[in-house]
């Protein structure tokens, strides 16, 4: 078997492994460390040997192996030892073990990604155990994704379960009224911001970085077959879709980034914007719509123009409105402000992005920076403030690609 086949497989498996794991002898970190030495023996051993009868079962009996085998070789875990021989009978440990039944993989699964997303990490930490733990990636992967040393994600990875140990954490449903439907709006947040960094890396030499975007999609499907009908989970995976459908035409010769009035719509992948818009489409029909949705409806208006000139901007302006009244954050209003600049004129544009700059959370932000100097350039009233405004922003963006791209414009308006 080929090696990246049995890397997707083993990818696929690792959150049902863990998830089984966790549920039978407890313990996140501990069993987390024994699924991680099993994916490395099946990734040395299954392209050698070929797959064995059931790939699943293989991994369950192998990382419960070297479960026991941590217990048993560390003093200081006696205790843990002792509760797992009466929790698990040695016997239970060493059978082979058998594929469990397909509804309890995936409420395993779920239960699994609701633990990493727990209310006691921090966004940063719940990223990285839900590419490790679900995403089967290896902290080496994750640390070149973010382009961070791999020993501090290692330490980030670490923090991340003791503090689960440390609140109780466990595969059970999230406690108080709610609390599932909020833990999976956390899941979905931390998926969104493995795209983003994915889609448009937040700083470094390159401006995406695809694999972790499209880990990011492949895990917003798992969750999508994890929670069918849920309109919003729908509406993520459509706005992952529609938007990485772009990619191709988003950066020209060099690496340079291209943005979306000048993007070659040509180079946009067709299946992922089909399957993006059927989608949406069937999300939107359902009832109740949330800001994934919306987010996912203006990338749809944008993807159905022929062109940059016919994009039907009074829409787009009335979807934006609708999403401030359900997420009200200043991103969104800045977003806004462009289409508002397409609609009513690049002034009323500015004067939305001038109130913005009143924000402590976006008034040294580049974007806020990179917004007002594209609207001083539509509207030509001040080229040298403009070329400033695009100067500013360049020197407050840790993204290589984005810098270039701002001093560029800069240098343009200056030249004219």
């Amino acid at each position: 078997m080929e090696d990246r086949a049995v890397e997707d497989l083993l990818r696929e498996l690792a959150p049902q492994v863990l998830g089984m794991l966790v549920r039978r002898h407890g313990g996140f970190d501990a069993c987390e460390d024994a699924v991680q030495e099993a994916l490395l023996a099946a990734a040395l051993r299954w392209p050698r040997d070929g797959l064995p009868e059931h790939p699943r079962g293989w991994l369950v009996t192998v990382a419960s192996r070297k479960l026991l085998d941590q217990v048993r070789s560390e003093a200081a875990r006696r205790r843990r030892e002792e509760t797992l021989a009466l929790a698990t009978p040695q016997a239970a440990l060493l059978a082979p073990a058998a594929d469990a039944g397909g509804g309890a993989v995936a409420d395993d699964s779920l239960a699994l990604l609701f633990l990493c997303c727990h209310p006691a990490l921090s966004a940063p930490s719940r990223i990285a155990l839900t590419l490790r733990a679900v995403g089967g990636l290896t902290t080496a992967q994750i640390a070149a994704a973010f382009l961070v040393p791999e020993a501090t994600m290692a330490q980030r990875i670490s923090r991340a379960k003791q503090s689960i140990r440390t609140a109780g954490g466990g595969l059970g449903p999230p406690a108080g009224e709610g609390g599932a439907a909020a833990r999976l709006g956390e899941v979905r947040q931390v998926l969104y911001l493995i795209f983003n960094e994915g889609y448009t890396a937040s700083d470094g030499e390159e401006l995406t970085s695809p694999a972790l975007a499209a880990e990011a999609i492949r895990l917003t499907r798992l969750l999508l077959r994890l929670t069918p009908g849920d309109a919003e989970t729908a509406g993520l995976l459509a706005l992952m879709l529609l938007t990485d459908a772009r990619r191709p035409a988003r950066a020209g010769p060099g690496g340079a980034l291209v943005p979306l009035g000048e993007q070659d719509r040509a180079l946009w992948r067709r299946e992922l914007l089909d399957e993006g818009l059927e989608l949406i489409g069937t999300a939107l029909a359902g009832g109740r719509v949330g800001p994934y949705q919306v987010q996912a409806a203006i990338a749809a208006v944008h993807s159905e123009a022929p062109s940059a000139e016919e994009t039907d901007w009074p829409q787009i302006l009335v979807l934006y409105d609708l999403l401030l009244g359900l997420d009200a954050n200043p991103v969104v209003a800045l977003n806004r402000a462009v289409a508002v600049a397409k609609v009513q004129g690049a002034d009323a544009g500015l004067a939305v992005v001038d109130a913005l700059a009143a924000d402590r959370r976006m008034a040294r932000h580049h974007r806020l920076l990179a917004v007002r100097a594209h609207l001083l350039d539509l509207s030509g009233a001040d080229r040298s403030a403009a070329a400033e405004a695009y100067r500013a922003a360049a020197a407050r963006t840790a993204s290589a690609p984005e810098r270039r791209h701002l001093v560029e414009r800069a240098q343009r308006l200056v030249g004219e």
